[in-house]
């Protein structure tokens, strides 16, 4: 299965260490050489770089970490192909425009059977390649486009988590569903069930929180895969798996999560239909 890396911080932030970390996931101390992917949010706009090579020995990889790239939102994708080719196309994150801001949605798992459902067809929103998680993105910004009316305007937290939710269970029906999704706002992550290292079974968890606060003082931290410069910072963490040696949280199957500027804003925890692996 893919991995998953987000960030949520008050001020902008790099994520360096941690897509080093993920990059060996990609490669060398995991099977996902198949591309990855990293979204910094600009304002409502999005720096995307992204390609088909195995992360663990990119160019490109070499190149984030060289030029320190900071945003309050990030979101990185490793690749471990089931759906779809490996192409440029098919690699992850995936983002469109939608009232004027760029929203990203980045996934881990496969969804059986989710081309040929109805609850998730979009009649605006098209996938470019061929992956069950670009149809998904697809699906989901259909429903968004209900509140999403005016661009400038940002519709209220709770409908949005409200839309999420939703659409989070109903995508668990049809398999492991464990995902990032960002409208430049606010970070949402779903965590559900993955292949667990230490038992080869597809079960709950399928995300970590790491949350860390600086105060005080003006030298910032480097700790935990996360470099920070500056005298205040608060930061949350997403990822498939821990990422370093600290007190990540697992979340609970089902769960979704919002995290703002390095807080999280809102949580809900839905009841999931059972799954076969």
């Amino acid at each position: 299965m893919c991995e998953l890396l987000g960030l949520s911080s008050d001020i902008p932030a790099t994520v360096n260490l941690s897509l080093t970390t993920l990059a060996e996931h990609g490669g060398f101390s995991g099977p996902h050489r198949d591309g990855w992917g990293i979204g910094y949010y600009e304002g409502p706009d999005l720096r995307l770089i992204k390609e088909t090579a195995a992360a663990a020995d990119s160019d490109w990889v070499r190149f984030v970490r060289n030029h320190n790239l900071r945003s309050h939102i990030v979101v990185a994708h490793v690749r471990r192909a089931t759906v779809g080719e490996r192409s440029y196309r098919n690699t992850q994150p995936f983002v469109r425009e939608l009232a004027g801001r760029m929203h990203l949605f980045a996934h881990n798992g496969w969804l059986a059977g989710i081309f040929d459902s109805p609850l998730f067809r979009s009649s605006r929103f098209y996938p470019v390649g061929e992956t069950d998680s670009e149809q998904a993105f697809c699906a989901l910004l259909e429903r968004m486009t209900e509140l999403w009316r005016r661009p400038g305007e940002i519709p209220p937290l709770e409908a949005r988590l409200s839309v999420v939710s939703v659409f989070a269970q109903d995508l668990t029906r049809l398999g492991p569903a464990n995902f990032l999704y960002s409208d430049g706002d606010t970070l949402f992550g779903h965590g559900h069930r993955r292949i667990q290292a230490a038992t080869s079974r597809v079960e709950a968890p399928g995300l970590f929180c790491l949350q860390r606060r600086c105060r005080g003082g003006g030298g910032g931290f480097a700790a935990g895969g996360l470099s920070i410069t500056g005298a205040d910072q608060t930061v949350a963490l997403l990822a498939s798996v821990p990422l370093s040696d600290e007190s990540w949280q697992p979340l609970g199957e089902g769960e979704v999560i919002a995290l703002r500027n390095g807080e999280i804003a809102e949580r809900h925890v839905g009841v999931q239909p059972a799954i076969h692996a």
